[in-house]
């Protein structure tokens, strides 16, 4: 290997080491599944254990209310989780089966559609001609081009709806779990405190470590999450207020 091959080695390994390391591919649907499950199980308890609170003061009804609320809502969720996940996979098959219908019955529009949509691109001429031309001569290549460019639409794995489910669950369970801590260890009304602050700042540290796994300012990312999940649970606390039980003289 002469000197020219050997930097090219080296820097193909260099670019490699970058593009698995320093910048890798994240799982977008697992990320996703988990800050769902997780903000929304906190989120929603949060918003049942300070309305149970203000309105009771009784540290063991809140308790159980939190726990009652954390597995109906972490079984709701991957309920949801799992039949959008086969309601999107059943969407995506109808469209496919459509174009397929489509393209055997009025080719000729469905070539259009295709040569409209790379023309929009901005290819013209022989090199749209040929675009169409070799698009078209395959029905597979053809109906998934059709699928993803004028439908907006990306094939759904089936295999994932379980595991969605499975996360999204899991992740709900133990963010719910989370506010109910403070009211295991304080008097009630330092609880409430403790458990809105604690679940402020794993709203934050969320929101601050989905910025920096995707895109965004992680502190911009995580004052915003943190804000709105705040926010909406003290919606609770205000009706828990406003039907607070008078105490018995």
């Amino acid at each position: 290997m002469n000197q020219a091959d050997h930097n090219h080695s080296d820097a193909s390994l260099a670019e490699l080491h970058h593009h698995n390391h320093a910048d890798p591919h994240w799982r977008a649907s697992a990320l996703s599944d988990i800050i769902l499950g997780g903000q929304d199980g906190l989120v929603n308890v949060l918003g049942v254990i300070l309305g149970i609170a203000a309105a009771t003061g009784d540290a063991r009804i809140v308790l159980v209310a939190g726990l009652a609320a954390t597995f109906a809502e972490s079984v709701s969720m991957a309920a949801v989780a799992y039949t959008s996940t086969m309601v999107d996979a059943d969407v995506y098959e109808s469209e496919r089966k459509r174009e397929y219908r489509h393209i055997h019955e009025v080719p000729n529009l469905e070539r259009e559609e295709i040569r409209s949509i790379y023309s929009e691109k901005g290819f013209k001429g022989e090199m749209l001609d040929r675009i169409v031309e070799t698009i078209t001569a395959n029905k597979d290549v053809w109906v998934a081009v059709m699928m993803a460019e004028e439908h907006q639409l990306s094939a759904i794995n089936r295999g994932t709806a379980l595991r969605s489910g499975i996360v999204v669950g899991l992740a709900a369970i133990f963010g719910s779990l989370i506010p109910l801590i403070p009211f295991l260890f304080l008097p009630v009304s330092l609880a409430i405190a403790g458990s809105i602050l604690i679940s402020a700042l794993v709203l934050f540290f969320v929101g601050a470590l989905k910025a920096r796994m995707t895109v965004g300012h992680p502190g911009k990312s995580g004052l915003e999450m943190a804000a709105i999940g705040t926010v909406s649970a003290l919606v609770g606390y205000a009706v828990g207020l406003i039907l607070k039980v008078p105490a018995v003289p």
